[in-house]
């Protein structure tokens, strides 16, 4: 594994991700190493344009455009990660398992659609690591009331997070060494030191 990693951190709502972004963030910045941090969507200046599109409360689009504005908003991001992949150290906060567990898992559209034109995008990129953040509802249910602003993705019903989840470890199951599972129902430090620590193994 490159030095230089593609890391990515995958999870529904609620479940820590973006906290635990930030705290490997700050533990590069210590070590003086060079990364970049992207989010999906959303990342460089064309994909978030199509984040607030995608998130607005507003939109109504069907299941199929948003799964293709998902994927507009990863093409702009494939830029940002080529040229910098094996340079510096890339985060992302989610990434193409969202998109399987997401739109085939929570809404039913078809795997091989979805996999053919991820993979015609990606080609010979490769995500070197994933941390995997589950959360039971309960806790979820609390996390998102913390929130001033929910987006649509926020609003979904019970049975659409349970189905994304468990689609989520589905795809975890398929090559669990590049997986590492987190239980974000346990305590928020002891979750940030095994992230860490695991985080300096692999850079």
């Amino acid at each position: 594994m490159s030095k230089n990693p593609i890391i990515v951190f995958e999870g529904i709502e609620g479940t820590g991700k973006s906290h635990h972004i930030y705290n490997v963030a700050k533990l590069l910045k210590k070590n003086n190493r060079k990364f970049i941090q992207i989010r999906e969507p959303g990342g460089s200046k064309n994909s978030e344009k199509i984040r607030k599109l995608i998130l607005n409360n507003k939109s109504t689009f069907n299941k199929h455009t948003d799964l293709l504005l998902y994927l507009s908003a990863r093409s702009e991001n494939l830029e940002l990660i080529k040229k910098n992949i094996g340079k510096q150290i890339i985060l992302i906060d989610r990434f193409s398992d969202s998109t399987i567990a997401y739109q085939h898992y929570g809404m039913g559209i078809n795997l091989n659609f979805i996999k053919n034109i991820n993979d015609y995008l990606l080609k010979n990129i490769k995500i070197d690591f994933t941390f995997l953040n589950t959360v039971n509802q309960t806790n979820m249910k609390k996390r998102l009331l913390k929130r001033k602003n929910l987006n649509r993705y926020d609003k979904f019903d019970k049975s659409f997070y349970d189905k994304v989840q468990k689609g989520f470890l589905k795809i975890l199951k398929t090559n669990p060494k590049k997986y590492m599972k987190i239980n974000s129902n346990l305590d928020i430090n002891y979750n940030e030191k095994i992230i860490l620590n695991k985080i300096n193994d692999l850079i």
